[in-house]
């Protein structure tokens, strides 16, 4: 008894650390026309950094854990031909004693390297060995319209198009922690699940389905689908130095929450160039937004990029480090599921996200200027240069606007 009870506990603990809220969404819904590919995640890696790789058929640009010093793993990114994949995990595909090998990030590297579409992907899983040893919903889009998930399991997979109005009446997908062909009831996430949903509703609703939306509305949301919770009307209206401490599970961020990463893609015939990932690296709600655009002379932020001084991006560093004064108590084992509400918002407009926001309004700002600029023309690469030095100079003034 005391064995099925432990075991019950590690699994409960894993679907709480593993639990990302993840959409792909076809460009006929969006407000621009273009595909959009999200990646929420949690996980027990919260230190991740930006890379570009050029060492496969095609270039590619992801999220890698810090850790990953040999960068074997991406967990969200693109590729030159604007193909783009992420995963969430899932809990009720498999009912088997299959050993899973953990290894989604390394398969999402390698079909990022060598598959220019939808199409090749599904035929790169053709290719692979069974059983395929994960469990998980990979997320793509393509250059092409395209926009789907695979629900893949040890021995096959079901493919779901964003495009095919009884699969997505509204254009869009959303898998928490569990799949739709897979057991009912089971996995996790239901309630991340719905409170994504009813963001992506309203929006579609009012034509306004695009990034910036999937930033405020999902990876910032917080609401509560199930118990009616809104924390932001309810402590909004707080003076500052207020403290109010607050139950905090089963919000779309969390504790385990390391990145937000928002993919546009590219409409139909247009240039591939052109995708963006809009990257919320570290804790989203203590953290910025700043658009990565995958090019050849592996121009980045140099703040989104590992620093070997910090074993981290310093983004990431940053937005962790402020996390801190939100995650403030810390006493017994269960601290991760309490945050002070005043520390991110208030009535005097001090809360960190409160602080945080002019600084990405206007990191967005400039660079929505030069992507519009560009895709009239072409991209120019000492623009993108003299851009991303302005980026690492805003950020790094956060360093002494908080204090660090």
């Amino acid at each position: 008894m005391k064995r099925v009870l432990y075991l019950a506990i590690l699994v409960l603990s894993y679907l709480n650390v593993f639990s990302c809220t993840t959409a792909v969404i076809s460009g006929k819904y969006t407000k621009d026309g273009r595909p959009l590919l999200l990646k929420h995640r949690d996980t027990w890696a919260i230190n991740n950094k930006i890379v570009i790789f050029d060492d496969g058929k095609y270039s590619c640009v992801g999220l890698v854990n810090s850790v990953d010093t040999s960068n074997k793993s991406i967990w969200i990114g693109y590729n030159s031909a604007g193909f783009a994949i992420m995963n969430s995990a899932s809990y009720n595909l498999n009912n088997d004693t299959i050993e899973q090998t953990g290894f989604e990030g390394r398969l999402m590297k390698e079909a990022l390297q060598n598959c220019a579409s939808i199409k090749d992907f599904e035929k790169f899983l053709d290719k692979r060995k069974k059983p395929y040893r994960l469990e998980a919903n990979f997320g793509v889009i393509d250059a092409h319209g395209g926009a789907a998930y695979f629900e893949l399991g040890n021995y096959k997979y079901e493919k779901i198009d964003a495009n095919d109005s009884k699969a997505a009446p509204y254009g869009y997908l959303i898998r928490t922690n569990y799949s739709f062909t897979g057991e009912m009831g089971k996995g996790g996430g239901y309630v991340r699940y719905v409170t994504a949903d009813n963001a992506l509703k309203d929006a579609v609703a009012i034509n306004n389905l695009t990034y910036k939306t999937i930033v405020n509305a999902i990876s910032r949301n917080l609401k509560h689908s199930l118990t009616g919770t809104d924390l932001i009307a309810e402590y909004g209206t707080l003076k500052e130095n207020t403290r109010k401490m607050v139950y905090f599970k089963d919000f779309i961020p969390r504790s385990g929450s390391s990145s937000s990463c928002i993919i546009q893609g590219v409409m139909n015939g247009e240039d591939p160039v052109f995708t963006t990932m809009w990257t919320m690296l570290g804790f989203p709600l203590t953290t910025v937004t700043i658009p990565i655009w995958l090019n050849k002379n592996s121009i980045l932020p140099e703040v989104v990029k590992y620093d070997d001084n910090i074993k981290d991006a310093p983004l990431c560093h940053y937005a962790l480090e402020f996390k801190k004064q939100v995650y403030s108590y810390g006493l017994g084992s269960h601290s991760n599921y309490y945050i002070d509400i005043n520390a991110l918002i208030n009535s005097d407009n001090t809360g960190i996200m409160q602080k945080l926001k002019p600084v990405e309004e206007k990191i967005l700002w400039e660079g929505e200027n030069l992507l519009g600029k560009w895709r009239k023309s072409k991209i120019d690469f000492v623009e993108m240069q003299n851009y991303y030095q302005s980026v690492d100079k805003r950020i790094n003034q956060l360093k002494e606007y908080f204090k660090l």
